[in-house]
């Protein structure tokens, strides 16, 4: 009878490209796992040159590395447990996305992914060639394991041909990254192996890289459909799971809950913001606070994400900024413990009405003279970066990069954004919530740190007298729904309007979405929370004339 295999998850935080520093974290959950007696340990999907490497992974030098790398680290598996560990191969004139199994000083096998996924924020197929038929089944310790790579078994020829080749167990190592109905999407899907009756183990990496959140949330699922919640989502950790092969089941002394509804998308912002900032050695973030919600949301993220010390807010007033803004600035910084500057901005205006002056004589002040105000805000921003070191956070939200209600080169200015893939009214949902809780993890202080008169007075962008956002754009939980049916769902404009809309509301948005398009490919990143987020997910041409009639 074949003895039960302890098997240590490690769920990490790999950094793409840093191929000597993921090394070093698998050299760590190595020395951990020798520790603890495990007979195995397993890190993420391409864990050494990192996921989602895209186009590095077309740079010869970088495959190499990374192969030298685990190579390096086959050398020191000799009387220590064996390692499955992800990263790009190159042979025979291929280049594969690979789980490597590392044993007693050497290579023991390879398995190639088969499913390259092509579609939404995945482009696999033009940077690697699949896997053959032929599947790997790897014999350990008297125990048929199969290994697959994340998008192999969401779909079900791979496990079918492991199950028909006699896998007795399946090891997964993942790249997924999170959004707010993976967790129903992982637990369902996966019914083609779930069929099988042959237990797996998901090991997923965390972390934020670039418009992609990784949550982790590794887990174990035995043969009858009983799962494990072995590790949390958006924390790194390890975890020594017991795999019986007399039973087919697993088990473990740990256990973990998952987060769910707005925790789980603010603690996805949170870790999107802070890595990005991090990983890219940011020494903070500075923005510009104007006493509305998305800035005051924006701090809060990145207050949570960085610490208050890390995070610098300026209120830039014009002649048109309210009193009730420059309070509720204030008392937003002072609630986050954030340093916080104001910088008046109005003898900048004032230069340039005079310099175009004669340019723009005869002619009456529209959305010109706003637009010279946000520009010189993210001038007054971007001097501060260039000075300080401080990356220029964005504020804008999806309904607004949606409809181009956003200036190019003003607000839209910076290095990230937060708030890119939530809608306005998630916006304030986000708030409303973030007040009344203090996320896992967060750096930031509890209370209402958002005050309630930011939340509930009418949205303006203070650009001219007396000005609403409403003057210029449906109300909120109007535009929200049609953008979501014609952003997220793709929805014909008939299956729009069947909900009540107006037309002409209805075909004056899509006209706007089209032509914002321009705007939206010089935005800077946001990490991805919903099914569809403007930029990896979304690829329209900006010159474009269909319109649906």
């Amino acid at each position: 009878m074949s003895k039960k295999l302890r098997i240590l998850v490690a769920q990490l935080n790999p950094v793409v490209g840093d191929i000597g520093g993921n090394l070093e974290l698998a050299r760590g959950a190595l020395a951990e796992g020798k520790a603890a007696g495990a007979d195995l340990v397993v890190l993420s999907e391409l864990f050494i040159l990192g996921y989602p490497a895209e186009d590095l992974v077309l740079k010869p030098a970088a495959v190499e590395d990374s192969m030298q790398a685990v190579r390096d680290l086959a050398a020191e598996t000799d009387g220590a447990p064996d390692i499955i560990i992800g990263s790009p191969w190159a042979e025979d004139g291929k280049r594969y996305n690979s789980a490597v199994w590392l044993s007693g000083g050497a290579i023991k096998g390879r398995y190639d992914k088969r499913e390259l996924p092509n579609y939404g924020v995945f482009d696999e197929k033009r940077i690697f060639d699949a896997g053959d038929e032929n599947l790997p089944v790897f014999e350990f310790q008297g125990v048929k394991i199969g290994v697959a790579i994340c998008e192999d078994i969401w779909y079900p020829r791979v496990p079918s041909l492991l199950h028909d080749a006699g896998a007795e167990m399946l090891i997964v190592p993942n790249g997924s990254p999170w959004r707010r109905t993976v967790q129903v999407e992982r637990h369902t899907t996966f019914s083609a192996w779930r069929k099988t009756g042959v237990p797996y183990l998901f090991v997923n990496q965390v972390g934020g890289q670039d418009e992609l959140v990784f949550d982790g949330s590794s887990y174990a699922v035995d043969h009858d459909g009983t799962e494990h919640q072995l590790l949390g989502d958006f924390v790194t950790g390890t975890a020594l799971v017991e795999y019986d092969p007399a039973t087919h089941r697993f088990a473990s002394e740990a256990k973990a809950e998952l987060t769910e509804g707005w925790h789980a998308e603010y603690r996805a912002a949170v870790m999107a913001l802070g890595d990005y900032v991090n990983k890219n050695r940011f020494p903070g973030v500075v923005l510009g606070m104007s006493g509305g919600i998305d800035s005051a949301l924006t701090a809060a993220i990145a207050v949570d994400a960085l610490g208050p010390e890390r995070v610098w807010c300026v209120m830039m007033p014009s002649k048109y900024t309210s009193s009730d803004s420059l309070e509720d600035a204030k008392a937003c910084a002072e609630a986050l413990g954030v340093t916080y500057d104001s910088i008046n901005i109005a003898p900048g205006v004032g230069a340039l009405d005079e310099m175009l002056g004669e340019q723009f004589a005869g002619t009456q002040p529209d959305t010109t003279e706003e637009n010279i105000q946000s520009r010189l805000r993210a001038v007054t921003l971007m001097a501060l970066s260039n000075k300080f070191g401080h990356m220029v956070v964005t504020t804008g939200n999806k309904s607004e990069m949606a409809v181009g209600y956003a200036t190019l080169y003003g607000d839209m200015c910076g290095g990230y954004n937060a708030l890119k893939d939530f809608y306005k009214t998630e916006v304030f949902e986000l708030a409303k919530w973030r007040n009344t809780m203090v996320p896992r993890g967060a750096l930031g202080p509890g209370g209402e740190v958002i005050p309630e008169r930011i939340i509930t007075k009418p949205p303006s962008a203070e650009l001219r007298e007396d000005q609403r956002d409403d003057d210029s754009l449906p109300p909120y939980d109007v535009l929200d729904d049609i953008l979501r049916g014609l952003v997220d769902a793709e929805e014909p404009i008939e299956a729009i309007l069947a909900r009540g809309h107006d037309r002409a509301v209805v075909k004056r948005i899509e006209h706007l979405l089209y032509i914002a398009e321009y705007k939206r490919r010089q935005a800077p990143p946001g990490v991805k929370v919903g099914g569809k987020n403007f930029g990896r997910d979304r690829r329209y041409p900006i010159t474009n004339r269909f319109r649906d009639d």
